[in-house]
This record gives structure tokens, sequence and C-alpha cells, in this order.
């Protein structure tokens, strides 16, 4: 069977070039005599796919001297946690924008670890949006500012990053990263599962401050202590040995694809089509208000939610899968991420405009 457009929001596809070059590594990767797989993470080949992983992801994000890459695990969603645990220091309170359901859910996280101010919220637009600057109600006293610049569920993105003084921004990028270019100098951490647009599943990449680190709050498990962390080369315990080496020829191709200015131009140019078929058609409706919606995650509804089911078989049928809105929500949603090729949203795009026709 050929392989299928995945319009999943992670796991996610992978980009078939890596998928090649580690089924073609499986077993004896570079004359080692070993799968990635079975090596010492603390053996010489895997240190050198680590030190070259890092690298890379240093090149292409242009992340400054300032900034410790870690490669760590435990989900996006343990970073709700890490992120105060490691954040706080000797603080009482932090600032959190909510934009959606993995805002929530990293507000309510940080709750057990210090007072919360929702500096703004969407909510009261079934969140369609993102808040502007000027609304964002941030406290000079606050620990630090998190933000989610990109909501995977809802399909909202912030076109700025928002200005917080002296007070340490934060961002969950786990479904935006690599997709284009960003200042990281900006932000005090960045975090981003690796299951959308770095690798498989298992994986969790951190971008912190180093003037930031080693002041925990007491109690902090040493796994979960950024410094512990990074005095360890992300090693404190085995790590997740071949995501990270997945990652690593993720990193590769990013380069060799041009890097994140092309991704971007392919990005914006994917998301742009898709869009465009939507509005043009009474069929298809986006809830999300035009200066504020994803690059990455395109939810759709049908005029008639009567034909979901159909829709969606009809779409595998036609090598379209994955396309199912969160349960949360309903609905379609097509993530279109750096693997992604054009074709797939061309394909997406042409079966939509005959579904509507057929059914319109």
């Amino acid at each position: 069977m050929s392989r299928v457009f995945n319009f999943s929001a992670g796991p996610a596809m992978l980009p078939e070039d890596v998928l090649k070059q580690a089924q073609a590594e499986m077993t004896d990767w570079q004359g080692s005599g070993m799968s990635v797989m079975e090596m010492s993470h603390r053996g010489k080949e895997f240190m050198s796919i680590a030190e070259k992983a890092s690298a890379d992801l240093r090149e292409i994000m242009a992340i400054p001297d300032s900034h410790e890459i870690l490669f760590l695990q435990g989900g996006a969603s343990c970073q709700f946690a890490m992120v105060p645990m490691n954040l706080l220091r000797g603080k009482s309170t932090a600032d959190y924008i909510n934009t959606g359901a993995w805002s929530k859910k990293a507000i309510a996280e940080a709750k057990r670890f210090c007072d919360v101010n929702v500096a703004a919220s969407s909510e009261a637009d079934k969140f369609s949006s993102a808040p502007a600057q000027s609304d964002l109600k941030l406290n000079p006293d606050a620990a630090y500012v998190h933000y989610t610049p990109n909501e995977t569920i809802g399909g909202v993105e912030f076109s700025y990053i928002p200005e917080t003084g002296d007070v340490p921004l934060v961002a969950d990028m786990s479904s935006m990263i690599l997709s284009r270019s960003i200042d990281v100098s900006k932000f005090a951490v960045i975090y981003a599962g690796a299951q959308k647009n770095i690798g498989p599943a298992g994986l969790t990449v951190v971008i912190v401050r180093k003037d930031l680190m080693g002041q925990t709050i007491d109690g902090t498990p040493s796994m979960l202590n950024y410094e512990v962390q990074a005095k360890a080369g992300s090693m404190y315990n085995t790590p997740p040995t071949y995501a990270w080496y997945l990652a690593g020829l993720v990193f590769a191709w990013v380069k060799d694809k041009g890097g994140l200015a092309a991704m971007a131009e392919i990005n914006k140019r994917k998301a742009d089509k898709l869009y465009a078929a939507i509005d043009a058609s009474d069929f298809y409706n986006n809830p999300v208000k035009p200066d504020c919606r994803s690059w990455m995650n395109v939810p759709f509804t049908l005029a008639d939610a009567e034909l979901d089911s159909v829709f969606l078989e009809q779409a595998k049928e036609k090598g379209l899968t994955t396309l199912k809105g969160h349960r949360s929500v309903g609905g379609m949603r097509a993530s279109i991420y750096n693997a992604m090729p054009e074709a797939g949203v061309d394909t997406l795009i042409a079966f939509m405009a005959e579904f509507e026709k057929r059914n319109g």
C-alpha cells in the first residue's frame, strides 16, 4: 500500500526521507554493527548522534549561547509542572494567557504550585481568537508569563510575541516549533513535545535560559530540575535514544530543505490555500478569526454535521487520513506540519470540492 497523507495532530507524519534513512540504518548505524536502539547512551556512537542533533537545532533555530537545549521525557504536559517548579524562584504568582485546551491544562497544573493570574482569556468567544497585546493584564511582579503560541485543538495562533518587560516569557511551542523562524532570545523557556514537528512521541525539547536555572522550589525531584538535566547533558537517566536520533534526522532534513525560512514559505502557502478553499465555500466553515488562524492546525466544519462520517470515510478512500476533529470540538481538523507535502494539501482541497459538489 502506498503512503497516505496523514493529517494527524500528533503523533504526526514524519518526512519520508527521514523514515527511509532510519530504515536503512535500522540494523547497522553507519558501520557500528548496531541499531541506534541498541546503543549505550554513554557510548561514543550515540554521543555523536546527540551532539549533532543539538548543534543542528541550535543552528536552524539560531539559539543563542545564553540558552541551554535539553532533550527530556514526559511530553509538554510534564512541562506544565516543571515550569513553575523551576521558574517561580521564590515568587508566589505567575501570569497565564488562556487561549484553549492546552492553556487550560497548563493553568490547572500551575495552580498546584502558585497563584495564577489569568492575564487574558478568549474563552468567552469559544477560543476563536488570541488576545491582543493591549488586552493583557500582566502583573509586573509575576515570576513568569506563560502562553501557547498555537493551540493544536482549536487552531488559534498568536500573530505576535507578547511583550512582558523584565518578566520571563514561557511558550508551549509543541505544534508550531520549526514551522518558521522565531527570536529565541525573547523567551525564557520554549518547550515542545516532539510528536508534531520534530519526531516521534516520547521526546520533549526544552530551550531554557541558563541564568534562570538552579532555583527550584523545595521538593523538586532531580528528574524535573532543569539545572540537573543540563549538567547531565540531558542524560540524568537513560534518555529516549531512538526518538532523539530521529529528531536529529529531522533537524538535518530541515537544514537540507533550506532551513526555517524555507519551511515558513511552504507552510504559509499550504495554510493560505486551504483557508482560501474553506472561505470560498458555504459548505465548509472555519470558526477562527482570520488574523488568529493557525498555520499548522486547520479545523473546519461541514454545513451538515450528519455528513461528517461520510466525509471521513470517503476521504480515507482517497488516502486522506486522520481528519476527524478533536472530540472536544468535533468537525474536522487538518494538521499540516512541515512533513505534510504540499501535494497532500492540494489533494485534500480537491477532495473537499468534489465532496461539496456531491453533497452540497
